[in-house]
């Protein structure tokens, strides 16, 4: 069973920095990505990183400020998140895609993020 940890999420002034973390149990996966849901709103996507490769790709509301990144040995995933503004304000989750056209098959259980004004 494949398993997503995520971590990191807290209360944070506006400006501030978080990095979250995304524990993979296994490193199978074609592509990582996090989103994000928001009271009151649909999920969206935030950003993705192929594993092979390594390239990335952001939400227009989120570039410049935050950079997802792999450490391959540890099976993790993160998302370093800098000037925070209150809009970030969500649950973060992780998601993996095995294959190059599927979908998101596998989910974390989110963690929360709060960004104070």
């Amino acid at each position: 069973q494949v398993k997503l940890v995520e971590s990191g999420g807290r209360l944070v002034q506006a400006g501030g920095s978080l990095r979250l973390s995304c524990a993979a149990s296994e490193r199978t996966f074609y592509k990582m990505g996090w989103f994000r849901q928001a009271p009151g709103k649909e999920r969206e996507f935030v950003a993705h990183l192929v594993w092979s490769g390594g390239s990335t790709n952001y939400a227009d509301s989120v570039k410049g400020r935050f950079t997802i990144s792999r450490d391959n040995a540890k099976n993790t995933v993160y998302l370093q998140m800098n000037n925070l503004k209150p809009e970030d304000t969500a649950v973060y989750y992780c998601a993996a895609q095995p294959n190059w056209g599927a979908t998101y098959t596998y989910w974390g259980q989110g963690t929360q993020v709060t960004v104070s004004s």
